[in-house]
């Protein structure tokens, strides 16, 4: 007699339907899920990502294509700068480690790599989880894990991170290490760039804390991490330390407030498949059947920020005047809704928002017929 299915083999395999057969899941990195942090209650893009569903495909498929993602040349030029900061058994990366986060504990010399190679994202994880501990119950020495595997619950479903470093202190203690390709000039980088990087720095943060928590006594995961980029226009390395406190907090608020991923999954429609093969119109019917929340900032954060743009000028929503005017504008959630209580059309007089709007276009009645005179 079979077994009966698990709930998570169930859900594994609805979502396997979801991204259409044969069709391999699309890993959901750090930079994905802090983006989706930022916009927890967008349906869509948590369903698509927890399915594993390649949305610049998806998108192109729809006809809005995203400019998304790094040239040919910076991934190389990344790629080949990242292994100069960790040639030599990560000689430089530590002394930097050393020189602004540690500097009361003993020069890092003949620290430990292990090597963190197994099968499989489960596996690699179950060896990084491994070695941290190994690290942390044998204090006195630095060790460097490069590029290990954490895992991260969102929304009921694991997601497997891949930082680029993580080091172990003599103390015991745990920093996360961000290695990124834009330069630090003068000792400062591009504001909007190094926040991009905080707050994916702080889901490794948080995924490093539950690897913490099943440790007794738990080590301590440091809130500061450690951002490397070459100097100037050089290929040399320069980093700054960065204290991404206010990051974690709030990407560990929105994670919690996610809708769960199954619940989303059992509210669509038997046969609901998003794969690229389909024709355009059963793809766009089966986006459609998922809710989006739809913002400016999407544009800088999801490959299907122009499709949902799209639809949300034409259905005429005030999101796509940005989050703070739709906070303002309350109950009135069309640009017609605004412009018929403005003018004294609908809306309920008593309201606030209702209230402002009308205000405002008596003021500016005025403006204009004094303007005339």
């Amino acid at each position: 007699m079979p077994l009966p299915r698990t709930r998570g083999t169930a859900l594994r395999q609805r979502l396997a339907e979801l991204r259409g057969p044969d069709v391999p899941a699309k890993a959901l990195d750090a930079r994905a899920l802090a983006a989706l942090a930022a916009n927890p209650g967008c349906a869509r893009r948590a369903i698509l990502d927890g399915a594993g569903v390649n949305k610049a495909e998806l998108a192109s498929a729809l006809g809005a294509p995203s400019a998304f993602g790094q040239s040919q040349f910076a991934l190389t030029r990344g790629n080949a700068f990242e292994a100069r900061v960790k040639a030599d058994g990560g000689a430089e990366l530590l002394r930097l480690v050393h020189e602004k986060l540690d500097r009361t504990a003993e020069p890092p010399a003949d620290a430990r790599v292990p090597d963190l190679t197994a099968t499989g994202p489960q596996g690699r994880t179950a060896r990084t989880a491994l070695e941290l501990r190994e690290a942390t119950e044998h204090p006195g020495a630095w060790t460097l894990l490069d590029h290990p595997m954490l895992a991260l619950d969102v929304a009921g479903s694991p997601a497997f991170l891949e930082p680029d470093a993580v080091v172990v202190h003599p103390d015991g203690s745990w920093t996360v290490v961000e290695i990124k390709s834009f330069p630090l000039l003068d000792g400062s980088a591009d504001p909007a760039k190094v926040g991009a990087a905080a707050r994916q720095a702080a889901v490794y943060v948080l995924a490093l804390e539950e690897v913490a928590e099943h440790l007794d006594p738990a080590p301590r995961v440091r809130h500061r991490v450690l951002l490397v980029c070459p100097r100037d226009f050089s290929n040399l390395p320069a980093a700054s330390a960065v204290d991404i406190r206010k990051q974690r907090a709030v990407t560990a608020r929105q994670l919690a407030r996610l809708t769960r991923i199954e619940d989303i999954a059992d509210t669509l429609p038997e046969g609901t498949c998003f794969s690229p093969e389909l024709p355009a119109d059963e793809l766009e019917s089966a986006v459609e059947s998922v809710p989006a929340t739809y913002a400016p900032e999407c544009l800088s954060a999801c490959e299907l920020a122009f499709h949902c743009r799209g639809r949300s000028r034409e259905a005429g929503a005030v999101t796509t005047l940005g989050r703070p005017a739709r906070a303002e504008l309350g109950g009135l959630e069309t640009v017609e809704d605004v412009l018929a209580a403005a003018r004294g059309e609908a809306g309920d007089p008593g309201d606030p928002a209702v209230a402002a709007l009308r205000r405002a276009a008596a003021l500016r009645a005025e403006a204009l017929e004094a303007a005339c005179r």
